[in-house]
């Protein structure tokens, strides 16, 4: 039978190797970085209309709902990974993603694209889908609706201006 004594340097070598393994993963790696949770793109949705089919209208829409999906989220420039801006048929004065580059989103992969002309569709809308890496989950990104948007997820928008 084997005695506690006789387990010692196995225990000890097992507390060695367990400390070199946590150090390691705490070290920071070729590329500088401390390993940590995982980075996952997540995906954040977003809405607004538009007062009218004006260049100044489209900024001033988008811009805020830009800002406000950055706030609900804490995110930084560097945190986005791409955003796509959809806007409905008549609104065609000026690109949406353009609000974005003027707030700093200069590196950012931008695009923009029309919604299908669905009759009976809401007027004057403005979509966002920002990509972003994040350690957080799906259920935290906060999606934002706002002005007439608010009505086409209005099961996200107790969600939209306050972050889980």
């Amino acid at each position: 039978m084997t005695s506690l004594v006789d387990l010692v340097p196995f225990l000890l070598l097992a507390a060695l190797l367990l400390f070199i393994l946590r150090k390691a993963q705490n070290s920071p790696g070729a590329d500088g970085r401390v390993a940590g949770p995982p980075i996952v793109l997540r995906g954040i949705r977003g809405a607004t209309t538009a007062t009218e089919d004006t260049q100044a209208a489209i900024l001033d829409a988008t811009g805020e709902l830009v800002r406000e999906i950055v706030a609900a989220n804490a995110l930084r420039a560097e945190d986005v990974a791409s955003a796509l801006f959809t806007v409905t048929p008549d609104l065609h004065a000026e690109f949406p993603a353009a609000a974005a580059r003027h707030m700093g989103w200069t590196m950012v992969p931008l695009l923009n694209f029309t919604e299908i002309g669905v009759p009976g569709r809401l007027e004057r809308c403005i979509r966002v889908l920002v990509h972003v890496n994040t350690e957080r989950a799906q259920s935290e990104m906060v999606h934002v609706y706002l002005r007439d948007a608010v009505s086409l997820r209005p099961d996200l928008v107790s969600r939209s201006t306050t972050p889980q």
